[in-house]
């Protein structure tokens, strides 16, 4: 076996984990819960190591720098920050392994490798869907709704007495990152369905409609939306855009009167509009608390919360996420900010965390704005997955395992995707 497939079939070994690392976690292997957390860290390291033994580990500004910051972040945290060596080895490994694997991802895989990716993120919407379905009607006592270690439960407060169902993942921010690029990859399918086996698309497109009521998630809602509007410029975008308008249109039209006259979603959609009413008369606030409050309130918050000892050192990277507070405090908590920003900046302390913010909100302009230069020759899937992306670049958090791998797999493919030669160069 080459080195170049070796490292493609570690990057689907990836991609199978990110998926199904929780249901390993919480049913099959319960007592290896631990271990098993790290275990995508361990392949990531390998490949890693084999892309420097080929010769092609990532060549890149952002790769070096985010490692060197890793490496200076280890040793503030253990002089001057919290002082635990495996808390700030947990956090640095963002930047020193799962950052440089998304490079790597991008380099590795071709537009093909993306869209094969693709047709298994629908393939897997099926059942993925009816287990979600399975678990919002079941109660937390259920086997189904298991949660890690200790927990009694893995679904967490949604409406109307119903729990947000976490599907295969440790917990239910899984289930909105999963179906939120399943929504970019099957809006592209539908531009593109010579690409695509028609029945799984179309099944593959009930079963997203059904999961975003059932997870009562308004993030994947917002998700869905706005790869619905980047989906909608395309239609702008291209010839005879009055009757691709009006079938769009109509198929919006027939989709909500579907979605609302169908007995067995009725329960979900009511529940779903149950959370934003409650968010809404919140302090959460509706959207604004949903999205906007998640950027500003988390970045102006961490300094409020900032002691001035801390203000240029930070507490210490890894403090921030969940595997650090375990090992800090003996429970799962946000010992420093549920925001990103927030987190960032109060682990790291305001220069680090500034130059890490400035990153990503660089790399949320810079890959949205070319895919946007890829619609003119007729390339939309940059374009479609950058719908996913573009609020994920900036705000994903990467306190969670499951949410820092979707940032990482989502960045590989929209790199992928970007990819204008796909030879790539490599040593046997």
């Amino acid at each position: 076996m080459d080195k170049l497939t070796l490292l493609k079939r570690g990057i689907w070994l990836y991609f199978i984990l990110l998926i199904f690392e929780g249901a390993l976690r919480r049913w099959v292997l319960p007592g290896f819960s631990n271990p098993l957390l790290v275990l995508r860290d361990l392949l990531a390291i390998y490949l890693l190591f084999k892309a420097y033994q080929a010769n092609i580990f990532p060549n890149h500004l952002f790769v070096s720098i985010m490692m060197w910051l890793g490496v200076v972040s280890v040793f503030i945290a253990i002089f001057f920050g919290h002082g635990n060596v495996w808390v700030a080895l947990f956090g640095a490994r963002i930047f020193i392994i799962q950052f440089p694997m998304l490079f790597l991802i991008g380099g590795v895989f071709t537009k093909d490798d993306v869209v094969e990716m693709g047709k298994w993120f629908l393939i897997l919407a099926i059942p993925m869907a009816a287990l979600v379905t399975l678990q919002f009607f079941s109660p937390q006592s259920a086997w189904i709704n298991k949660g890690i270690g200790e927990n009694i439960q893995a679904g967490f407060a949604g409406a109307n007495g119903y729990f947000r169902p976490p599907g295969t993942f440790s917990f239910t921010s899984g289930v909105s990152a999963f179906f939120g690029l399943i929504a970019a990859f099957v809006l592209y399918f539908w531009l593109n369905t010579n690409k695509i086996n028609r029945l799984l698309l179309i099944l593959s497109s009930i079963a997203l409609l059904v999961a975003i009521p059932t997870s009562i998630s308004r993030t994947l809602f917002f998700e869905c939306c706005i790869s619905l509007v980047f989906f909608l410029y395309i239609q702008y975008a291209k010839p005879n855009f009055l009757r691709n308008m009006f079938q769009v249109f109509f198929g919006i039209v027939l989709v909500s009167i579907l979605i609302i006259n169908v007995p067995v979603l009725a329960v979900q959609t009511q529940t779903l509009i149950a959370r934003f009413e409650n968010a809404n008369n919140s302090s959460e606030d509706g959207f604004q608390g949903a999205v906007i409050d998640r950027f500003l309130n988390g970045f102006t918050s961490a300094f409020e919360k900032m002691d001035s000892q801390y203000l240029l050192t930070g507490e210490g990277i890894g403090k921030g996420t969940n595997v650090g507070a375990q090992l800090l405090e003996g429970k799962v908590s946000f010992l420093i900010s549920e925001g990103e920003w927030g987190r960032l900046l109060g682990e790291s302390g305001i220069i680090i965390g500034i130059i890490v913010i400035i990153f990503r909100i660089s790399m949320s302009i810079n890959y949205t704005y070319a895919s946007f230069q890829r619609i003119r020759y007729g390339e939309y899937l940059p374009w479609m997955l950058s719908s996913y992306g573009l609020l994920h670049f900036l705000n994903t958090g990467w306190s969670t395992a499951t949410s820092l791998g979707f940032y990482v797999l989502m960045g590989g493919l929209i790199l992928a995707s970007l990819k204008k030669d796909e030879n790539i160069s490599i040593k046997k």
